[in-house]
């Protein structure tokens, strides 16, 4: 009986093992900070940990000291996004884990409570991505008319961004909607020659699309020697890229600039 429940327990810490990885995976963390993270929980708690960090999946398999009960599991992660809240809550879960003994219970609360954090308000995101691509232009140089300019392309792009992801198309063809939006609006100041140089407001507006993440962990996993997920990570930066050069250059098309 005794055995019975032990090897439950594994079982179960394995499976939170998995959520906490997968979580972090889609949320924007390296492979370096996952498999870090996941071992100092399993060492907290006694147990051996080993670990498989794909692109889509994460396999793990840990054991007890005595390698008398053990768990293999292999879990497919959703789409990468990013919410730095929910991976630094993780983070801080996991000293938290080490310091003050937590149990399966208290991380499976913490786990739900972290993953039913509210987003900002969408206003909130739309105005604040707006006012970011508006200070970029002035940066550049840009005025007052080409500052205004790309902040109504960038907020009237990332809506249709959030639309299409909305309506479930793909990653990549949202991205692409997105850069022909915003491209479209800021190139009528190039057509028009609307302010001092309206090309700053054309080459800025698409600035909220440039994949940071994806490419800053493609760097990171690369140096750490995860050379294959730094692979992934880096096509997955350059084909965003693509999508973002083919809405610019559609828009440039149309409007034969």
């Amino acid at each position: 009986m005794e055995k019975s429940i032990h090897k439950d327990q594994v079982e179960r810490f394995g499976s939170i093992l998995l959520e906490i990885g997968s979580l972090l995976m889609s949320y924007g963390a390296n492979s370096m900070r996952i498999r870090v993270t996941l071992n100092r929980i399993a060492k907290a708690f006694g147990y051996n940990l080993e670990l498989l960090i794909t692109h889509r999946a994460l396999m793990l398999h840990i054991d007890d000291k005595d390698d008398q009960h053990s768990f293999n599991q292999l879990k497919r992660t959703s789409p990468h996004g990013v919410n730095f809240r929910l991976v630094s809550g993780i983070s801080n879960m996991s000293w938290r884990i080490v310091s003050e003994k937590w149990s399966l219970d208290e991380i499976e609360k913490e786990i739900e409570r972290l993953k039913s954090l509210p987003h900002y308000p969408r206003i909130i995101i739309l105005l604040l991505v707006s006012l970011a691509d508006l200070s970029f232009c002035r940066l550049f140089g840009g005025g007052m008319i080409e500052m205004s300019i790309a902040f109504g392309a960038t907020f009237v792009g990332l809506f249709v961004r959030q639309e299409a992801v909305k309506k479930t198309f793909n990653p990549y063809i949202c991205i692409f909607f997105a850069s022909l939006a915003s491209s479209l609006i800021s190139g009528l100041a190039v057509k028009f020659n609307l302010g001092d140089h309206p090309e700053y407001a054309f080459a800025t507006s698409v600035l909220y699309l440039i994949p940071g993440v994806p490419l800053v962990n493609s760097f990171s996993d690369i140096i750490d020697g995860n050379i294959m997920n730094g692979i992934v990570r880096g096509m997955h930066g350059m084909v965003i890229v693509l999508s973002i050069a083919l809405g610019l250059a559609l828009s440039l098309l149309i409007y034969q600039i």
